[in-house]
């Protein structure tokens, strides 16, 4: 024996060493008790979203000539959808959705929630020319701040296109919804040909009025849907270091009117980041599939988030003063054992999908971020960028964040796209849920685009040296969309098969909202080439709930006075989504949460501005106290507090008469 282990001696080392790192990289596991456990207190059923009879239907696009050979790439993106309430009834118990088998948007009310409308496609006239362009995301937002929900389009092959709400009085759309309803205008001026990856709105110079994000994904003016071009598009020039997709925009609010001919005007500010020359154009050229804003150092003045295919993710720092947009790039800190990739900024990733939450009840917003994290394909990571609560040190450029995605058990999944936050059972613990999948095929070519990745960065740009990916070929095409639920370890694990959620889909976006106004938080989820589907919370739930509709006065007012209304009800007078805001809730067993109001953050998947707070269990007739910061209509910090039992609520801030109920 003393002689076989000497003779054997370098091979018994390997095996140690191989067994060793099986054993570290292996992921925890939780018993089938455990699981049931998890699973016990969720439950959805399912529906497809509404569909416009008539439509074409189709599985790939027309593409440049140039691009044929990888037409199935090119056409892996456009399938979105929003929730919110756009007929103005009080409930998110609408949807915009995109679908890619027509190339439309689709507006209609949500399965189950009355048929309010019709579902109908928003026509945008001569604006919009399906044989070079398509629809790729749909974001409602008051854009002309009449108290009537507004619809921002962003395509391939055009600039973005607000539809408008025509309106006969204050706060009042066109009843019922339909494409009438609308007034499509351009926003970015005179139209050129951008490739929109994401777009988010928010106030950013602290001027009461939302701005436009845009982040771009192949370069500007390219022809990339145009099959009678003679161009030949180039892909991006590296698979981690790629600056040349199309530049990110900023778009400021100059003015608005409304009416049956409703209008909106906005600036396009060229300079807005700081930073040389290169330095500038390499942060505004990313290949952008994800945008969010968000306050993260409590000024009431968003951060930007891109999230890059093919490159570093970017934080930019808000240095605005109303009239003047300015940004400065954050950065993470590098420390010996932490590699390049998991320090914010640094990344080599494929960011698609970024999302905001306090996921540790510290009362510091944290950032989570979808990238491929394909096991036995490219296993890159999920991040969780946990905030290191040192808020102070993004004035020096330092991104306090710390990737804990590990740990947690969220940096695996699968070629993944959107990521949303929430607390669906409301125990007062978020869970997760993203989309993945890439395109459908025969044949797993996973090693041909792994030979396509290791490849000289100079051919890569060159779309005829790429493998065919044109129907046959099949990328991350088996999984379903994980449903991580927070165990008693602290890790997350993805139960979805438990709930029945486990069908193999190839899907973009996801958006949520409590679309009946019962305290239960549903989900849509967009799926690319093929039927999308909402998910109706039925679960039992473990605690109670705080919801919180927040409105600004569509007029301006100087006064700070706040009227709360029970339940989500239609207010009385024109009111808007009071984006930006930030809440934060403690119980009186001293638990913390805290959110802000989303103003579409994510890739393809818009969240409704509702606030939605699982609280676990809280002893009956015990107060939360809740603490309100916002901008007012004239840019102004307000703050206010509020005593509430658990509920749900319309609150009217800064309302210039407190009325009682503060409802119709």
């Amino acid at each position: 024996m003393l002689n076989f282990l000497r003779g054997n001696a370098a091979q018994i080392v390997a095996l140690v060493v191989i067994g060793s790192l099986y054993l570290t990289a292996r992921l925890p596991v939780i018993t089938k008790a455990e699981r049931i456990e998890l699973s016990s207190s969720f439950q959805f059923s399912q529906r497809p979203l509404p569909e416009v009879p008539g439509l074409p239907h189709k599985s790939i696009r027309t593409v440049n000539p140039s691009l044929n050979r990888i037409a199935g790439w090119v056409s892996a993106t456009g399938a979105g959808v929003a929730l919110n309430d756009i007929d103005g009834d009080g409930l998110p118990n609408d949807l915009c959705m995109v679908d890619p088998r027509s190339d439309r948007v689709i507006v209609a009310p949500v399965p189950d929630t009355g048929a309010r409308y019709r579902p109908f496609v928003l026509e945008a006239g001569d604006l919009f020319d399906s044989a070079t362009m398509a629809p790729m995301g749909c974001t409602p937002a008051d854009l002309n701040e009449d108290g009537a929900m507004d619809l921002l389009v962003h395509y391939w092959g055009r600039t973005p296109i607000a539809f408008l709400a025509r309106t006969s009085q204050p706060g009042k759309t066109q009843q019922p919804l339909s494409a009438a309803t609308y007034r499509p205008v351009e926003v970015a001026g005179p139209s050129e040909r951008w490739f929109t990856g994401a777009v988010t709105v928010a106030d950013l110079d602290g001027d009461g009025h939302l701005d436009i994000v845009v982040g771009n994904y192949y370069a500007d003016g390219a022809r990339i849907l145009d099959a009678k071009a003679n161009t030949i598009d180039e892909m991006q020039h590296s698979m981690t270091r790629a600056f040349n997709g199309g530049r990110s925009r900023v778009l400021r609010w100059v003015g608005a009117t409304s009416g049956s001919e409703p209008s909106v005007r906005f600036e396009e500010i060229q300079d807005y980041v700081d930073g040389t020359a290169r330095e500038k154009y390499e942060l505004t050229h990313g290949w952008t599939l994800a945008l969010g804003a968000c306050d993260l150092n409590d000024d009431l003045l968003p951060e930007l988030y891109f999230a890059n295919d093919f490159g570093p993710d970017r934080l930019l720092l808000n240095r605005s003063t109303p009239g003047k947009i300015r940004f400065s790039l954050l950065s993470g800190r590098k420390t010996l054992t932490v590699p390049n990739s998991k320090v914010l900024g640094r990344d080599s990733f494929k960011g698609m999908g970024v999302d905001f939450a306090d996921i540790n009840g510290d009362g510091y917003t944290d950032i989570f971020v979808s990238n491929i994290a394909a096991e036995y394909a490219l296993e890159e990571s999920n991040f969780a960028f946990i905030n290191d609560g040192q808020p102070q040190l993004m004035q020096q450029g330092v991104a306090p964040f710390t990737d804990r995605s590990e740990s947690l058990g969220l940096s695996r999944s699968d070629w993944a796209w959107e990521i949303k936050l929430g607390d669906f059972n409301n125990d007062g613990v978020l869970e997760v849920l993203q989309a993945v999948g890439f395109v459908r095929g025969e044949v797993n070519c996973w090693p041909e685009l792994h030979e396509l990745a290791m490849g000289n960065d100079l051919l890569i740009e060159r779309p005829s040296t790429w493998f065919e990916i044109n129907g046959r070929c099949g990328l991350s095409d088996k999984n379903h969309n994980p449903f991580f639920v927070r165990a008693r370890d602290g890790r997350y694990y993805d139960i979805a098969e438990d709930l029945g959620l486990g069908r193999s889909e190839i899907s973009r976006g996801i958006a949520i909202a409590d679309v009946d106004g019962d305290g239960r938080l549903d989900f849509a989820v967009a799926n690319q080439w093929g039927p999308s589907r909402m998910y109706h919370n039925e679960s039992a739930g473990t605690g109670a709930v705080l919801g919180l509709n927040l409105r600004l006065p569509a007029t301006n007012t100087t006064a700070a006075e706040t009227s709360v209304c029970s339940g989500y009800k239609r207010t009385s007078g024109p009111t808007l989504a009071a984006i930006g805001a930030f809440v934060s809730v403690r119980t009186s067993d001293g638990r913390q949460f805290v959110s802000q109001v989303d103003g579409g953050n994510g890739h393809s998947g818009k969240r409704s501005s509702d606030l939605h707070f699982g609280l676990g269990q809280v002893k009956d007739g015990a107060t939360l106290h809740v603490t309100v910061r916002w901008r007012d209509r004239n840019g102004r910090v307000n703050q206010q507090a509020l005593e509430l039992l658990p509920g749900l609520y319309t609150v009217t801030l800064g309302d210039t008469e407190r009325r009682h109920d503060g409802c119709d």
